[in-house]
């Protein structure tokens, strides 16, 4: 058996006298698609922020493929492999669809400050090579047809999508998408569920935060179900599915027959 790609040993964030996430500890294994499920309330965003260094654990620990990066800032975690997009969009509007997703590529950037000055022929080259990787990553997602509009002339679904093209600009080994099909229409998230399906495939590992249980079912390898901070239950998508515990805190006999 692989060493898990992440593992998290009772890992709790408190703010004031309440634990958001309370001695949670799970593995992610590389390659594979990870969902983290629960109620409004259960700590799934506060999980990913202390995931991906926004927030600091109260106590706990997180090894990214058998390294300790507890506690480490976000750029130092997507240096290591680590990208992610957010509940809300973080799209600049002032720029295009491709230098959006272009600006994603910035830690890999060969040219540094002196060279940029300067104008050197290496930093058109670069140039280049980044609109042609940035346009390669729209129509991997699926909005290619956007590679020449401005990011305010797009429609939500497709920026939710160029939300993620700009998280793989840093070619992540595992991508933390925070609720990707929220607001979307059932086409839209079609969309997204064969995204995160070809991500996958391509060798990245999803970890994915959403409410859409139809969504969730479908693509995951593996549930994690949290209620109020601490983990309800977890396994495949049948084993959660048909937990008594998981239909009574949160899918209910409604949201049981919805997915």
């Amino acid at each position: 058996m692989n060493a898990p790609q992440l593992e998290v040993t009772a890992l709790s964030k408190a703010f004031g006298g309440i634990h958001a996430v309370d001695q949670l500890s799970f593995e992610i294994e590389a390659g594979k698609v990870h969902s983290i499920i629960g109620p409004n309330g259960a700590g799934k965003t506060t999980l990913l922020n202390l995931l991906t260094g926004v927030y600091a654990p109260s106590s706990g620990s997180v090894r990214l493929e058998g390294s300790d990066v507890t506690g480490l800032e976000p750029h130092e975690l997507a240096a290591r492999g680590m990208a992610r997009t957010f509940q809300n969009l973080q799209i600049f509007f002032n720029m295009s669809a491709l230098e959006n997703v272009m600006v994603g590529r910035h830690l890999r950037e060969r040219s540094g400050w002196f060279t940029a000055m300067l104008r050197f022929p290496r930093l058109t080259a670069g140039e280049r090579e980044s609109r042609e990787e940035a346009a390669e990553l729209m129509r991997f997602v699926g909005v290619g047809e956007y590679i020449d509009a401005d990011a305010d002339a797009m429609p939500y679904g497709a920026l939710k999508r160029l939300e993620i093209a700009r998280a793989l600009g840093s070619k992540p080994k595992m991508l933390l998408l925070d609720e990707p099909a929220a607001g979307l229409n059932p086409t839209e998230t079609h969309d997204i569920d064969t995204l995160i399906t070809r991500l996958a495939r391509s060798g990245v590992t999803v970890v994915l935060v959403e409410h859409n249980m139809r969504l969730v079912m479908g693509v995951s390898d593996h549930i994690v179900v949290l209620d109020y901070g601490r983990k309800l239950c977890e396994g495949s998508a049948d084993h959660v599915r048909s937990d008594p515990r998981v239909i009574e805190a949160y899918l209910g006999s409604e949201g049981l027959a919805a997915c």
